[in-house]
């Protein structure tokens, strides 16, 4: 979008509030001006590169209001948040079983997923590593379940934290995926030896740690050492290199 001759000396006004940032930012968005200013006055504190990047990831508005239907479907760059919502009937193509010397019997990934995952917890079975998949894709009508039962047992505002809405659940996409060592309880993960291999290593096999420590007010979601999601080797490997998250990456190089 780019401000008509009408609407140009308004809009020029406005972006001097802004620094003129847009002449160097090639994700801004000049639908969001008026969103951008008004973020910056309640954030004097956050340079105005992370004011633009996080109201293009929606951080200007609670979570799951004015929640939209993803795209990209059937990509590995899909981005599924409390923002980006699947449809109920979405089924990712290419769905195959992991093997069972990776994972829980009945766990399915994307092929290529699949193959990347099998191929990092190989690589890490030959340093006496184990690295075994608990939970792989949900559709909706299991996450569903799933949500409800940890509202009941929780409430909604403490579930929210840690469990997404049916259709808001990357584990629908095909693509994430939960693990553990083997023995030790999931929640512990944080403490392995695999975990430590796992910070090193996962980006080669292209997966990130999609919901990691003090980025809860980015994902929405507390630490989750044991939950990883594939997107590729060269977006992981940006990912790693720059400690951000995946919604940093996605509105800076892949939305629109």
């Amino acid at each position: 979008f780019t401000p008509s001759p009408a609407n140009r000396e308004y809009a020029e006004k406005k972006l001097k509030k802004l620094d003129n940032i847009d002449e160097n930012l090639k994700y801004f968005n000049y639908n969001n001006i008026d969103r951008y200013i008004t973020y910056k006055e309640e954030h004097k504190d956050l340079s105005l590169e992370d004011i633009i990047t996080q109201v293009n990831i929606g951080l200007d508005n609670d979570f799951y209001v004015n929640s939209t239907e993803t795209t990209y479907l059937n990509k590995k760059y899909i981005l599924v948040n409390k923002y980006n919502e699947l449809s109920e009937n979405y089924v990712p193509k290419n769905l195959v079983e992991l093997d069972t010397n990776y994972a829980r019997s009945n766990m399915y990934l994307v092929d290529y997923a699949k193959e990347a995952f099998e191929k990092m917890a190989a690589d890490a079975k030959s340093q006496d590593l184990t690295i075994k998949a608990m939970s792989a894709y949900r559709d909706y009508t299991y996450q569903k379940n799933l949500y409800n039962k940890y509202v009941s047992s929780d409430g909604q505002e403490k579930a929210d934290t840690y469990s997404a809405r049916p259709g808001y659940s990357e584990h629908q996409t095909g693509l994430a995926l939960d693990i553990y060592n083997g023995t030790d309880d999931y929640n512990q993960f944080a403490t392995t030896k695999e975990y430590e291999w796992m910070q090193q290593n996962a980006h080669k096999y292209g997966f990130i740690l999609r919901y990691p420590e003090n980025k809860e007010y980015i994902t929405g979601y507390t630490y989750e050492s044991w939950h990883y999601r594939y997107v590729g080797t060269e977006i992981a490997t940006y990912i790693y290199e720059n400690n951000i998250t995946f919604e940093e990456y996605y509105v800076q190089f892949i939305e629109n």
